[in-house]
């Protein structure tokens, strides 16, 4: 009797541990399905005469290659959003005469593969110069990424994003960009953490910009009413990274 309730309590506990796990994976598959998609209609209105064409890596990547590019940026985007939203910044990009490569990242978070530039600029042996930058979380990773390997890059591009690693003794240039009316980025962690980043980096508010509209994904939720389109956004961050990239040659 005794050891058919010990069998019996170990196949209760087990059935438990099941139920729970079952439940964990299904709360995971749910957060990871529900993102925010690339709106195609507007990107592909975006790229409408354009002689740029993306080229797919085996890397899971997509890459823009401009004649005679002066540089290489590659990109993490931002959390739960779909990489190809942010195709028209990386066409806007190639258009300054930038080579930009787009990651694809696993369940649309960098947080999952902050490493993924690993190997991108071994397929790019012609440019000399690569800056790693990214969106929101993609902005984060891509920070802790470039801290642990400053030897890779010659700069960082933030946009509505922070480095919690400290790189104020790097050799790295810093861009960071935000809207004014951006309300998801956390701007308490973002000031606090100011001071992980060189004392001359670059800051740059775009008037009227949001958090979304540094891709092209619809509106975001608990984000500021934007003054600017998404496009404008757009073309003033991509001004405004080839001009800190040609600023730093």
């Amino acid at each position: 009797m005794c050891y058919k309730m010990k069998d019996t309590k170990k196949r209760m506990r087990l059935l438990c541990l099941v139920a729970v796990l079952l439940v964990l994976a299904a709360a995971c598959i749910i957060y990871i399905t529900d993102y925010y998609h690339a709106d195609t209609a507007a990107i592909t209105a975006f790229a409408v005469d354009s002689d740029i064409s993306p080229q797919f890596l085996q890397s899971n990547a997509l890459a823009y290659v401009p004649d005679a590019p002066v540089a290489g940026l590659i990109f993490y985007p931002g959390g739960k959003v779909e990489y190809t939203a942010y195709e028209p910044l990386m066409l806007a990009c190639a258009r300054q005469g930038i080579l930009c490569v787009l990651i694809k990242m696993p369940g649309n978070l960098a947080v999952l593969d902050a490493n993924a530039a690993d190997g991108i600029q071994e397929q790019f042996p012609e440019i000399r110069n690569w800056y790693l930058g990214g969106h929101s979380l993609g902005g984060s990773m891509a920070a802790s990424h470039a801290a642990d390997n400053t030897e890779d890059y010659q700069g960082l591009v933030l946009l509505a994003a922070y480095s919690t690693k400290d790189m104020r003794n790097t050799d790295l240039n810093v861009l960071s960009v935000y809207g004014s009316e951006d309300c998801v980025l956390n701007m308490e962690n973002y000031n606090k953490n100011r001071s992980n980043l060189p004392s001359d980096f670059t800051e740059v508010i775009i008037d009227g910009g949001c958090h979304a509209y540094f891709g092209m994904y619809g509106s975001q939720d608990g984000d500021g009413i934007p003054a600017v389109s998404n496009k404008q956004q757009i073309a003033i961050t991509a001004e405004q990274i080839s001009h800190f990239i040609e600023s730093n040659k």
